[in-house]
């Protein structure tokens, strides 16, 4: 009988010991960039895919952005959890009494800069501003600010907003841009422009930039959540450096759906407009 029982509770302690335990279910993040999806956001991407979101049972929902997509304030106001945001937005959003948070930044230097066509013969940024032509830029921002205010006394060129794209550029041998030395000057250089680019950190404006935010009251309540988010984001960002490819083909698809639902966008928008005259 001993002997028996024995048996019995060996059996028990197997199968115990091979019941499979359960897998924690994925949580998934909505996090809102800041523009569409291009290079600098490669390392958010590529987090999803990382050994270290699976350990961390994360899963990043990410929605692309635009000119003027007010992500501070949507993630102040808890439509987004997490965000993509520069610092100066930070700075300027908490004084104004939001409360977001800062806690990992992407790029050391500020990527940000003005794109010319290298056929100008521009040395400087303040070439830019003073000569005669178009100058593409998102007013209010910052940067936009500081270097108006820097080269105002000697300011020629006409400042326009920026909406998007290198087909303004592509067409005008005068017009200038604002850009990420990471991006767009690649696109216009595959397109067979000609480009010299003016990094704004070097006229003295180099805050961080694609810095990830939270809400200041999920980090209060949910301060593991946050440290798991920042280390797998910091995976992603050494996988998207270490291999770039698959991650920016898909970025490349996304950009694609959107550049054709704006054009569905712009065509019914005429379509309106002509019913409207007829």
């Amino acid at each position: 009988m001993r002997f028996a029982l024995l048996i019995a509770f060996f059996s028990l302690t197997v199968h115990a010991d091979i019941t499979p335990t359960p897998v924690a279910p994925d949580e998934t993040v909505k996090l809102a960039l800041n523009w569409k999806p291009e290079p600098q956001f490669g390392g958010f991407y590529a987090a999803n895919g990382t050994s270290t979101a699976k350990r961390n049972h994360l899963k990043f929902d990410i929605a692309q952005g635009g000119a003027g997509t007010p992500v501070v304030q949507m993630v102040a106001a808890g439509k987004f959890d997490f965000g993509i945001a520069s610092a100066d937005e930070v700075i300027m959003a908490r004084a104004r009494g939001a409360d977001v948070v800062a806690i990992f930044a992407a790029y050391q230097t500020n990527p940000q800069a003005i794109m010319t066509h290298e056929e100008r013969g521009f040395k400087t940024l303040a070439d830019v501003y003073a000569a005669k032509g178009t100058l593409a830029i998102q007013k209010g921002l910052p940067y936009a600010l500081f270097l108006d205010n820097k080269f105002k006394l000697r300011r020629e060129a006409d400042v326009v907003p920026y909406l998007g794209g290198i087909q303004n550029f592509l067409a005008d041998p005068n017009y200038s841009q604002q850009c990420f030395s990471t991006s767009e000057p690649l696109a216009a250089v595959k397109a067979n422009a000609k480009v010299k680019t003016f990094l704004v950190a070097d006229e003295g404006f180099n805050p961080y930039t694609t810095v990830l935010i939270v809400r200041g009251e999920v980090l209060k309540k949910n301060k593991a959540l946050v440290s798991r988010v920042v280390e797998t984001v910091r995976s992603g960002w050494a996988t998207y450096l270490a291999s770039p490819e698959a991650v920016n083909k898909t970025m490349n698809e996304l950009n694609g759906r959107w550049i054709s639902r704006r054009l569905k966008r712009v065509r019914k928008r005429k379509s309106l407009s002509s019913k409207r005259q007829n």
